[in-house]
């Protein structure tokens, strides 16, 4: 479903997380972050309470935003979010994020995407275009 100029990007850049509950909207960025082998989308858990509780309010649902700023190639993709505290992505979020913060905080699960749609957002003809 990820074809490989929307891995770039995704690889490349911060991602924007949208989620919504009882219709107010909430979005963050994240920079813990990654795409799996098999294309689900994986973000560490270290500040994301509010997203948590709106994933588990709306049916899991959940929308990622990322684009490359300098030649403005940009994706939406929408998706559905299962949340985990263990296992192998946790342990690797867990070291990744106490690195950073040399110890002073750590991940406390990760959420694994499942995209269902991807949308063009790059500006120009195939703004739009449903990519799957």
């Amino acid at each position: 479903m990820l074809t490989e100029n929307v891995k770039k990007v995704l690889d490349a850049s911060m991602w924007d997380l949208a989620t919504c509950q009882n219709g107010e909207p909430n979005v963050v960025p994240v920079a813990f972050k990654s795409v799996s082998d098999d294309g689900k989308l994986l973000v560490g858990d270290v500040f994301l309470e509010t997203t948590l509780n709106n994933i588990q309010a709306n049916g899991r649902k959940i929308a990622i935003s990322a684009y490359d700023a300098s030649s403005l190639e940009g994706y939406q993709i929408k998706g559905t979010a299962e949340y985990v505290t263990s296992g192998e992505v946790v342990d690797i979020f867990k070291a990744m994020v106490e690195k950073m913060f040399n110890g002073a905080a750590t991940a406390k699960g990760a959420l694994i995407i499942t995209p269902e749609q991807v949308i063009v957002t790059t500006p120009g003809a195939d703004n739009k275009k449903v990519l799957a």
